[in-house]
Formats: C-alpha cells, sequence, structure tokens
C-alpha cells in the first residue's frame, strides 16, 4: 500500500510531459515557416536573399547588410510584408534603440493605406504620451535613407526601406525591431491598433548577420504555451479529478478506507504544483509586458492561486471528526472548492481566447471538460441508485421484523 501511495502524485506527470512537448513541437514548426513564394521572389527582386516569417500578424521580414567602409554605422535593407484585410489601415515597422524590444521609444517606418487604394508613407516616434492617447503625429527620425511602398502580392502588402543604423545606438546582432497592424485611420494619419495578444506581442530581438534571423523573443510564444497546458492540467483537470474522488469514492469502493483520501489529496497537491508553476511562468509574462496587461485574466489567476493556497492547508488545519465546528468546516471546504472550479473554468477559457489558439485549444478542453463531467454524472447517478437501494433493504429488513411472529412464553403448571 505504501508504495502505491507513493507513486501516486508522480503518475499525473506522464501524460503532462507528453502533451506539453507535442504542444512545443507544434509551435516550434508553425514558427519555423519559411517565406511565401510571393514575397520571396519580390525579396529577390530587391536583392535581398536572408527572409522570415514574423511570429504574429501574418508578417514576413527580409533583409540585408550592406559593407560599409565607415565603422560607425551600417546599412540596412529591409523589406517588410503584413496582411491587411480591409479596404483601409496601415502597416508598420520599426526599431528600438532602447534596451528592450517595446513599441514604446521605437523610430517606426509606418505605410497609410486609405480607402481610394493610395499610399502615404511617413515615419514616426512612438512615445508614451501617444499611447497615453495622444495623436501620433509624422517626425524625423534621423536613420532612414530611403522608403517605398511596394506592390501588393497575394493581399499581402510590402513596403522597402534603406536604413543607416548608428553602430552606437544600434547593434545588428541583437536589434530590436517591432512591426504592426491597425485598421483605423484618420485622413492620412494611423490611429491605434487592436489590443490582441497578437497585436501587443509584436516584438522580438534579431540577429540580422545570421541568414536565419536567429531571435530571442520567441522564447515568449514557448512560455505562454507551457503557461496554458500546465494550468489546463493543474487547475483545470487534476483538482476537478480530486474533487470527483473525494465526493464519489469515499463511501463506494472504499468506505471507511484512507486510500479515497490518499487519491483525493494526490491529485490535489499535484494539481497544486502544477498549476503553481503555470501561475508563476504567467505572472513572469506579466511582468515582462510592461505597458499591458490581461487584468482580469490576471486576476482571476490571483484568486484561484489564494483560494487554491487556502484548501491546501486544510490538509495540515482541518479540525478533528470530534470537534463541534467539524460540520461547518466541511461546508466551508466543500463550497470553497466548487467555487473554485467555477473561477478556474472561468479564467482558462479567458487564457484561450487571449491565446487566441483556435479551436484546438478551446474544443479540446471542452472535450476534457466533458469527459469529467460525463464520469461525474454517472457516479451521481450510481450514488444515488445505490442510496436508495439500502434504503429500500433498510425498509424491507424492518417490515420483516415488524411481521416476524413474536415467540410467546411457556409457563410451566
Amino acid at each position: 500500500m505504501k508504495t502505491q501511495q507513493q507513486s501516486m502524485p508522480s503518475s499525473p506527470l506522464l501524460p503532462l510531459t507528453i502533451l506539453t512537448l507535442t504542444l512545443l513541437s507544434l509551435t516550434l514548426a508553425a514558427n519555423a515557416q519559411d517565406c511565401t513564394e510571393a514575397f520571396l521572389k519580390l525579396a529577390q527582386q530587391k536583392n535581398i536573399s536572408d527572409c522570415k516569417r514574423l511570429r504574429t500578424l501574418g508578417a514576413e521580414f527580409a533583409w540585408k547588410l550592406h559593407a560599409n567602409s565607415s565603422h560607425n554605422s551600417t546599412l540596412v535593407d529591409i523589406l517588410f510584408g503584413a496582411t491587411l484585410n480591409a479596404p483601409q489601415g496601415w502597416i508598420g515597422w520599426g526599431v528600438n534603440p532602447g534596451r528592450r524590444p517595446e513599441m514604446v521609444g521605437a523610430k517606426a517606418i509606418i505605410a497609410v493605406k486609405r480607402s481610394d487604394g493610395t499610399w502615404l508613407m511617413g515615419t514616426y516616434n512612438i512615445t508614451k504620451e501617444i499611447r497615453n492617447g495622444c495623436n501620433l503625429l509624422p517626425s524625423e527620425i534621423g536613420i532612414v535613407l530611403d522608403k517605398s511602398v511596394e506592390q501588393e502580392v497575394d493581399n499581402l502588402h510590402t513596403m522597402h526601406v534603406r536604413l543607416n543604423l548608428s553602430s552606437h545606438a544600434y547593434n545588428v546582432t541583437r536589434l530590436n525591431h517591432i512591426w504592426q497592424v491597425g485598421y483605423d485611420i484618420e485622413g492620412g494619419r494611423p490611429l491605434g491598433h487592436p489590443k490582441t495578444l497578437r497585436n501587443v506581442d509584436s516584438t522580438e530581438v534579431i540577429d540580422l548577420t545570421d541568414s536565419n534571423g536567429r531571435s530571442t523573443g520567441q522564447y515568449r510564444s514557448y512560455l505562454r504555451t507551457i503557461h496554458g497546458v500546465l494550468n489546463i492540467i493543474g487547475w483545470g483537470t487534476l483538482l476537478p479529478i480530486g474533487i470527483i474522488i473525494a465526493r464519489y469514492f469515499r463511501v463506494f469502493p472504499f468506505k471507511y478506507d484512507p486510500l479515497w483520501f490518499n487519491l483525493h489529496i494526490g491529485c490535489q497537491l499535484t494539481g497544486f504544483l502544477v498549476g503553481t508553476t503555470g501561475w508563476a511562468i504567467g505572472l513572469s509574462l506579466g511582468h515582462s509586458s510592461r505597458y499591458y496587461t490581461f487584468r482580469d485574466h490576471r486576476t482571476y489567476g490571483i484568486l484561484i492561486f489564494t483560494f487554491s493556497t487556502i484548501q491546501m492547508l486544510a490538509f495540515r488545519l482541518k479540525p478533528k471528526l470530534t470537534d463541534d465546528y467539524r460540520k461547518y468546516w466541511n461546508m466551508y471546504h466543500h463550497f470553497l472548492g466548487y467555487g473554485l472550479l467555477a473561477i478556474i473554468f472561468i479564467n482558462i477559457f479567458k487564457g484561450i481566447r487571449i491565446l487566441e489558439g483556435g479551436d484546438a485549444w478551446k474544443w479540446g478542453y471542452v472535450a476534457d471538460l466533458a469527459f469529467l463531467g460525463a464520469i461525474a454524472f454517472g457516479l451521481e447517478v450510481y450514488t444515488w441508485i445505490h442510496f436508495f437501494g439500502l434504503k429500500q433493504k433498510e425498509k424491507q429488513k424492518q417490515l420483516e421484523e415488524a411481521i416476524k411472529p413474536k415467540s410467546t412464553p411457556h409457563y410451566q403448571i
């Protein structure tokens, strides 16, 4: 029995590892796609050979470094393309001379497509004031030698830019670059972009001396995948299984047996540890995003961790069976557990929507919940049938005792 109990908490780690590696491999495969044939052909016309597909917004990026006799600057040709599924809107690309790849502080080149099909191109300094609602107006950024809007290819809008990057401000082996797509304009002026994760996460650090454009910003996508997987398995699967065990297995088939309690603790503790790991990764991701946050998702996550921690403390702080207030503690423990489940389910679907994981994530978790719900429903039905069966047997036994003839005493005369 001891051997079984020791191995129980680690048993969910195998499917966790398999699922995590599978989703990571799918993420790697999705992000390792080459440029489209049409974009690559356009890049070759510009005598640009290095090309990669960026992580978000269906954007593509090509570049070429030019030999420069001056060691104080670097000449770079940039070809940027993004999908614009609207009759008007804008596409933008830029570099940030600061320490981090972020929108605020970036020097951007933006091409605005007006409703009549004409384009207007300009340079812009992205400041904190613009993020706070001030107008984005054209300004000199001092690094652009030439710029032009290129032809639209298969709904991919492209622009070509030649830059002169100062070696003191920009390191081409670790270049902070950003890209963006928006649909709101006013005249020829770009307005704000959507606030989806794809838009706010369109930044990375790229090595332009590497023909593959090796980037160090890709890890955020992997961490988000791990964050989602761990939370779905920990909070969203193992904790509900632990609740099912506590509700249905304490009487049958493990009547008065500590095995059901050990199973309950094993699932809850493993789920808590896995979920807390995912929660910590989420906090780290939120901390690295200084200028945007998903407040509802973050608040729900903090509530989940807090309530789960309280539930875990119950293993050590619960009153004894003989204590007078044990029944009130049981009520609090049960209601807090069910309320926690509701918050978990809501927040997982919020996270899936934020990640834009698509139908695979959403319906995968719906199937997970449906499977657990079917098990709980079947056990609930069986419990009531078992309960009414015991009641019927008890009544039958009482009836038999009532009609059983009583023996009369015999007296000797």
